[in-house]
């Protein structure tokens, strides 16, 4: 008797476009070579944690990516969420930790998920 097939779930495909920031681009690009690279080494069915493929990724890189996406400064941000400008700054370099209520703050300015800021 035959084995039964794994059915493949790959139909069709997409294109994904990716805006960084000029100065991250070299690393974005190795992030995502890294992640293809694991993909390919790995069993397909296995699940990655997000850690294990951007081990260098932290809230600040969302909040500045967030912050570059809808076009504001830190200045911009800062009066929005009533923070200082000195500590968006801090957050986005990984020196002022971002706590859960400031998150939901964040993400309201910025219209994304808080949890991406945790």
């Amino acid at each position: 008797m035959s084995e039964p097939m794994k059915e493949q779930i790959t139909r069709e495909f997409v294109d994904l476009t990716i805006r960084v920031p000029a100065p991250l681009a070299v690393r974005m690009q190795r992030f995502m070579e890294a992640a293809l690279e694991l993909i390919e080494d790995q069993e397909h069915d296995r699940l990655y944690a997000f850690e294990e493929l951007f081990p260098d990724f932290h809230a600040g890189n969302a909040l500045r990516g967030a912050r570059t996406r809808e076009g504001l400064t830190q200045a911009q941000l800062a009066e929005r969420v009533g923070v200082k400008i000195h500590h968006i700054s801090e957050m986005e370099n990984r020196k002022r930790p971002i706590g859960k209520e400031m998150a939901k703050r964040l993400s309201k300015a910025l219209n994304i998920g808080y949890r991406v800021f945790l």
